[in-house]
């Protein structure tokens, strides 16, 4: 609850008025069989005069109770969508600040349903608070005490159905409490099931797995539908069960009042309050229950979002202002850099040193699996390595507030992702600011300019959820632009080519290297072909640097390069051609 602490602060006076309204509403509830017993007395008196005022009063209690229950309900939806509002604001904030890392531990289908699923269990457990954490045990206290008061001599039935309901909503609301969590769980599991197979349904249908798909979703909806059941088979086994105690209360409350009438003719007109108050203490309990059952659920979604928002990113940036990557060069050093991904028994990167002069084109190939991308991801800062420095224009990355290392490396992933909305919004998102000549500038260099012309909307042009309506070759051209448009110093491409034919790849390629002359560009490749006439190669094999030099200067000297360079050349039949 303490995470919600300063969201509520902001609610003060909505909670207040939600109090307030629920304190008015609870006193009409309890005050209402009290005016009905002084009714009945004057029905049996034959008082027309009282039975019409009483009357009256019965009916301004009653107006006054609607009006606070309307009031109490208004006031606690303001301050729990407020509060969610807020909360899950914050939630999304924090998890755009996470690493790599950070995300792979939550995974990303836990974040999505602990921002919404979560949340709405959150909203629901603020809304309880405020309606029925003050007015439940003001029905309680205020029944039990106002039923004693009306028939003195039946104490002993409350106290007696007070044990029993108690008793029986200890057993099943603790039992209710661990499938709440159990649901969180599979509710995750469920949705990591189907998010996977919605982004993955061209594999799925291309390999003819949709009835395994089908049933791996199905195994997983149906342990959520058995924990439902479950929790509604408790729910309709509860309630008859309070309905019959209290029955059974009221039962003999008639019995024992009617015995003893004669000597107590005024319980005549005590019986109907009395009994009210008995249902009164029973739904007090049974809301009450409720309301913790319910609690118990939303308590448990506040520790899954509060699991969240405590975890520190693995990557803490500099916010020290005195150093700035943009007024230094874009030189690279990687000093003895050794990593491994977390929970990995291997290091993925070992022992690397290198070092790439500003405005160099530099080529980084390998194996598959040789640790190509994990290293441009540790001169993106997007890890940190376990052992060793990373630095540029001699500034360590530790040292480098985040916008300046952002505006100053941009990287273009092989798989190119744009998000709905216009070109114009995913060029922008490479440079906030960027003006038509900014991005026109971009999609030239990037070869993407043919194919937007052909758009009457240019720019203005939407990009549907997952770029469905682009094909791979525009959505890396795409890509490529929005990586560029800031004009980096340094720019990686990690393959980012791959889905071009070999004209545009050589355009692409001699845009760059004409319009970011002042650029470092590193550029991952599986073709030599794409950095054949790179300034400098690095090779890696099991992520170890095992040569670097030009392409002639490898071709004499490591030998791994040699049989990377003569595989493709076996698959091509001749020679490799200097394509830039």
């Amino acid at each position: 609850m303490i995470i919600l602490k300063p969201y509520l602060k902001q609610n003060f006076a909505a909670i207040i008025g939600a109090i307030f309204s629920v304190a008015i509403l609870a006193g009409s509830t309890l005050w209402q069989p009290r005016l009905l017993q002084t009714i009945m007395k004057a029905i049996i008196a034959n008082n027309r005069s009282q039975v019409y005022q009483y009357g009256i009063q019965l009916i301004v209690l009653a107006i006054i109770g609607i009006i606070a229950g309307i009031a109490s309900t208004f006031f606690s939806a303001t301050v729990a969508q407020s509060v969610t509002t807020d909360l899950r604001a914050a939630l999304y904030r924090k998890i755009q600040s996470f690493s790599f890392g950070n995300i792979e531990k939550f995974t990303a289908g836990s974040l999505v349903v602990r921002l919404i699923n979560d949340m709405n269990q959150i909203l629901n457990l603020v809304m309880t608070m405020l309606t029925q954490l003050l007015r439940i045990p003001i029905l309680f206290i205020g029944a039990f005490i106002l039923g004693i008061l009306t028939i003195p001599r039946l104490w002993w039935i409350e106290i007696l159905m007070i044990v029993l309901i108690l008793s029986l909503s200890g057993i099943v609301f603790s039992r209710m409490g661990n499938l709440f969590g159990k649901f969180q769980k599979w509710l995750d599991k469920m949705n990591t099931v189907a998010k996977e197979s919605m982004q993955g349904i061209r594999v799925i249908k291309s390999f003819n797995q949709e009835e395994n798909e089908t049933k791996k979703f199905a195994t997983t909806a149906n342990e959520l539908k058995n924990l439902n059941l479950t929790i509604g088979y408790l729910f309709s086994l509860m309630i008859p069960l309070f309905m019959l105690i209290s029955n059974f209360m009221i039962l003999m409350s008639v019995y024992f009042i009617g015995e003893k009438i004669a000597s107590h003719p005024s319980d005549l007109a005590a019986i109907a309050s009395f009994i009210s108050y008995l249902m009164q203490l029973m739904f007090a309990i049974i809301i009450g229950a409720m309301t913790m059952t319910m609690a118990s659920r939303g308590m448990i979604a506040l520790k899954r979002v509060k699991e969240v928002l405590d975890t520190n990113p693995d990557i803490k940036f500099s916010d020290t202002k005195e150093k700035k990557v943009a007024s230094v060069n874009a030189d690279i050093e990687l000093a003895n850099v050794s990593f491994a991904y977390p929970n990995a028994k291997e290091l993925t990167l070992k022992k690397i040193s290198c070092e790439i002069n500003a405005g160099d084109f530099v080529g980084i190939v390998g194996s598959t699996g040789s640790g190509k991308t994990t290293l441009a991801q540790l001169i993106a800062r997007l890890y940190d390595p376990q052992d060793g420095h990373v630095k540029i224009g001699g500034i360590d990355l530790k040292d480098i507030a985040e916008k300046d290392l952002r505006e100053t490396v941009s990287f273009v992933l092989q798989k190119a992702i744009l998000f709905s909305g216009t070109i114009e919004d995913n060029l922008k998102q490479g440079k906030h600011n960027a003006t038509d000549d900014d991005m026109n500038w971009a999609i030239e260099v990037a070869q993407a300019k043919e194919f937007i012309d052909g758009y009457s909307d240019g720019l203005k042009h939407r990009i549907e959820e997952r770029s469905a309506n682009l094909s791979g070759g525009q959505k890396q051209r795409l890509s490529i632009a929005r990586g560029i448009v800031g004009k980096p110093k340094i720019l990686i491409l990690d393959d980012s080519t791959s889905a071009l034919d070999a004209k545009s790849e050589k355009k692409v390629q001699q845009a760059l290297e004409t319009q970011l002359k002042e650029s470092t560009v590193i550029m991952i490749a599986e073709k030599i072909s794409s950095v054949i006439k790179a300034d400098k190669i690095l090779v890696l094999d099991k992520g170890e640097l095992v040569g670097t030099g030009t392409h002639h200067e490898l071709l004499k000297t490591s030998l791994v390069y040699q049989e990377i360079y003569n595989a493709q050349l076996s698959k091509v039949g001749g020679q490799i051609n200097e394509r830039i």
